[in-house]
């Protein structure tokens, strides 16, 4: 389900792991493993608040049950779809990007399966996020995509990667993030639908335009970096 094996910690273990990896990450932001950690360690509370709201809700109690993975063997018929639609978007996103669906690290530091499954979720619709909010992959759109799944999830781990980010701005950087881009993503954060409740791969062959709409998608705004 989450492949690799998960590791119980104690308390102690559980903060030190914590602390080694936001070191870790404010050196490199690139180590994708020791964010991943970081959120983990640190978001347990969060992972449980969402696993609640996706049992009450229809298609998040779908999601629960079936378990599906992001990953290339279940997502690869989106290259193949019409260009307008949704799959075809994230198609698109993925591809000029030289992006895997499988790159994502595994769950190691959740305690029960369904956080784990929960973690793994969060993690593997991110890039769903950039498509619908057509947000770069640059410093700018990741700490503007973090706002909005710190709004959706309360992790965090989000917001420490915003203030991460943040502070690796040069001052044109830091001018656009908070004139343009921080308040759309308050914005965009708070009207959109509980995004992880969202079954995102039954959703591949609509039109675009049409999911964002039904799922209060603001995109991003257009301003040169």
């Amino acid at each position: 389900m989450v492949e690799g094996a998960r590791v119980r910690l104690r308390g102690w273990q559980q903060a030190a792991v914590a602390l080694g990896s936001a070191v870790g990450a404010l050196v490199d932001p690139r180590r994708a493993d020791l964010i991943a950690a970081l959120g983990e360690t640190t978001g347990k509370p969060a992972f449980e608040r969402v696993l609640e709201r996706m049992k009450r809700n229809p298609e998040g109690r779908e999601i629960l049950l079936d378990r599906p993975r992001v990953i290339s063997s279940n997502v690869g018929h989106a290259w193949d779809l019409p260009a307008n639609t949704f799959g075809a978007a994230y198609a698109k996103f993925m591809g000029s990007r030289n992006f895997s669906p499988d790159d994502r690290p595994p769950v190691r530091f959740m305690e029960t399966d369904e956080l784990a499954y929960v973690a793994m979720r969060a993690r593997e619709v991110h890039d769903f996020w950039h498509t619908l909010f057509d947000l770069p992959t640059n410093l700018i759109g990741e700490s503007a995509l973090k706002v909005i799944e710190f709004e959706q999830m309360l992790l965090p781990m989000c917001f420490l990667s915003v203030i991460g980010g943040t502070a690796r701005f040069n001052d044109k950087q830091r001018s656009l993030f908070y004139k343009h881009y921080f308040p759309w993503a308050v914005q965009a954060g708070m009207k959109s639908t509980d995004l992880m409740c969202v079954y995102y791969e039954k959703h591949f062959h609509e039109d675009l335009e049409v999911v964002r709409q039904r799922w209060g998608i603001i995109p991003a705004p257009s301003v040169q970096q």
